[in-house]
């Protein structure tokens, strides 16, 4: 999986949207403790940067040594590069000792992980039987009727024969993910909750960067397909311009599983 983004890992870290406060409040509501968070699949430490002003400590893990590059570096983050096939002897050494976790969170990453080993580690790393993990995905972005017209052909058919198939699991709201765990407090499921929504103020150069950062776009790239033709931007451009707006408020949905390990062995 890494190597999708190691081109475009700088568009990454600038284009990606930042995720609302709210969302690490209403996680972080659900933990007992706030001593350690584990973030997978940091990427470029989105969410790890929003966690650090919450945890004592965070330990950002991620497989590609460029994402980290450019990841945000605070004091109480320590970031690893690990193996996506990591053992348990490695997880104790690079991340942490068993039982010693408040928090695991992924997010828009864990469609891409062997689930059964992932979910292994979890439960060997978290407090039980209270600790918790938070995993979320975010879909495609919402501007208005006329961007959202042009976009909805492109990236449903355009852009399709470049997705990995775990891309699916994000277009169905990680309904469809196994989440082996039990509801958090004040919880009747485990999700997928849609109360969060990122939002991002773009110009139509920012859009298009956001889409070049996709691994979708940088598979057709490598195929010899540009899929950001000359007819295609000019739609868009004349969508995007058709309110006399140049930059438009850009919503992205978020869809939330969040459970607790409890007496899982």
């Amino acid at each position: 999986m890494a190597e999708l983004f190691i081109k475009q890992a700088k568009q990454y870290a600038e284009t990606r949207p930042n995720y609302p406060e709210e969302l690490f409040k209403f996680i972080t509501s659900k933990t007992t403790n706030q001593d350690l968070a584990w973030d997978v699949g940091t990427g470029s430490g989105q969410a790890a940067a929003s966690l650090a002003g919450i945890f004592r400590n965070v330990i950002g893990t991620e497989t590609s040594p460029k994402q980290i590059e450019f990841a945000t570096k605070l004091p109480n983050i320590r970031y690893e590069l690990t193996s996506p096939a990591m053992s348990i002897a490695e997880l104790e050494q690079n991340v942490a000792a068993q039982s010693t976790v408040d928090l695991v969170t992924v997010a828009q990453a864990m469609h891409w992980f062997d689930l059964p080993q992932f979910y292994d580690q979890v439960k060997w790393v978290l407090k039980k039987p209270n600790g918790v993990i938070a995993t979320w995905c975010y879909t495609v972005p919402e501007v208005n009727v006329s961007v959202d017209a042009v976009f909805q052909p492109f990236y449903t058919v355009d852009s399709d024969p470049f997705w990995e198939p775990q891309r699916k699991l994000v277009d169905n709201k990680y309904m469809t993910i196994d989440f082996p765990f039990e509801p958090v407090d004040g919880a009747d499921s485990t999700g997928p909750f849609d109360r969060f929504v990122i939002e991002k103020t773009m110009d139509l150069e920012g859009y298009f960067t956001y889409i070049r950062s996709w691994s979708a776009y940088q598979t057709a790239k490598d195929k010899g397909v540009e899929l950001l033709t000359e007819n295609v931007i000019e739609n868009f451009r004349r969508a995007w311009n058709d309110d006399g707006q140049s930059r438009k408020l850009v919503r992205f949905p978020i869809y939330l599983r969040i459970g607790r390990v409890g007496n899982n062995i």
